[in-house]
């Protein structure tokens, strides 16, 4: 079912605190709904809003990382592509930051 996709650990995180997020957010409404709120974004958003922008944000910080990962090898004179666990960091506190403060 899954073969279609290269299943690596960092994806396999990826996608596993993707589904967390998900579950937890859904228990947090049903428990405590949200109201909108102003924050450095240019619009209120509720939780939910800040979520699907963060993973949005997410998915493009890991997208750009793969797509430069080349690149940075040649202007970094690494021996070998950067380590997507880079992105996924990387991703996940831009996530939290834009949940926070969004």
């Amino acid at each position: 079912m899954f073969r279609w996709m290269a299943w690596t650990t960092p994806v396999a995180v990826f996608f596993t605190c993707i589904v967390l997020m998900l579950v937890v957010m859904t228990v947090w409404e049903r428990k405590s709904p949200t109201t909108l709120r102003k924050g450095f974004l240019p619009l209120e958003t509720t939780r939910g809003d800040r979520l699907f922008i963060g993973l949005l944000t997410a998915a493009y910080i890991n997208l750009a990382f793969i797509g430069l990962s080349g690149k940075l090898m040649a202007w970094l004179s690494l021996g070998s592509e950067p380590s997507i666990w880079i992105s996924f960091v990387l991703s996940m506190l831009m996530l939290v930051l834009i949940m926070r403060r969004g």
